[in-house]
């Protein structure tokens, strides 16, 4: 399957550059580019892209809030937003995973990082840029809502898993790592976000670190 991606940057150069590495691999197909937030809202609801690559500052409305009006918890059906900035900050990063996006990356984090978050997030995965992770998950866990379930209710192979993705890990890579199918992996992963109430991977990453099972 071709993943088609939506790229939102207001330079030109960016745009092309992003492009270019995208379409090197057979399974990525750039299928339209924004210049401003309005049009980038405006393309991927039409389009409805698999993912958008949306920069945090351009004129009309930055990234956070096209992710909010793409991906945010009033959007009936979302799309799977990456953000892709230069600006390695906890305001933006914060924001953006709270406008609903699947994936923060800076950058400067070189074309095989940037197609492996548009692969994850086609996948339903999410990708964090390394250098942001820890130090976000950590900072999130003192700021998030907590959710309102205790560890003691999910099983043993339910917190490895949720601590493999506190730890930054994919699906394929969780279920290497604990000698499970992937389709395992996916099924325990529904049943976390159930019964913690949360809708992705990153809120589970923090529900992680809020009740500390990083540290077992």
């Amino acid at each position: 399957m071709t993943l088609r991606v939506l790229l939102a940057d207001d330079q030109a150069m960016v745009r092309s550059g992003f492009r270019l590495i995208l379409e090197s691999q057979p399974d990525i197909t750039v299928a339209a580019e924004a210049a401003d937030g309005i049009q980038a809202v405006a393309l991927a609801q039409a389009l409805r892209p698999d993912v958008c690559l949306v920069d945090i500052r351009m004129p009309g409305l930055d990234g956070i809030e096209v992710t909010r009006a793409l991906a945010g918890p009033g959007v009936a059906d979302p799309l799977r937003v990456v953000i892709v900035t230069t600006f390695d900050t906890d305001e933006y990063v914060y924001g953006a995973l709270c406008a609903g996006a699947v994936g923060f990356l800076l950058k400067d984090a070189g074309p095989a990082l940037l197609i492996e978050a548009v692969r994850a997030a086609g996948a339903g995965d999410a990708l964090i840029s390394p250098s942001v992770t820890v130090r976000l998950l950590r900072r999130l866990a003192s700021t998030w809502p907590p959710a309102a379930v205790a560890r003691d209710q999910l099983s043993e192979r339910e917190l490895d898993v949720a601590r493999s993705i506190a730890q930054g890990r994919t699906n394929q890579e969780i279920a290497a790592e604990l000698f499970i199918s992937l389709s395992t992996v996916k099924t325990h992963i529904t049943r976390i976000q159930n019964k913690l109430g949360v809708r992705n991977r990153v809120e589970i990453a923090v529900w992680s670190w809020e009740n500390r099972i990083m540290n077992q």
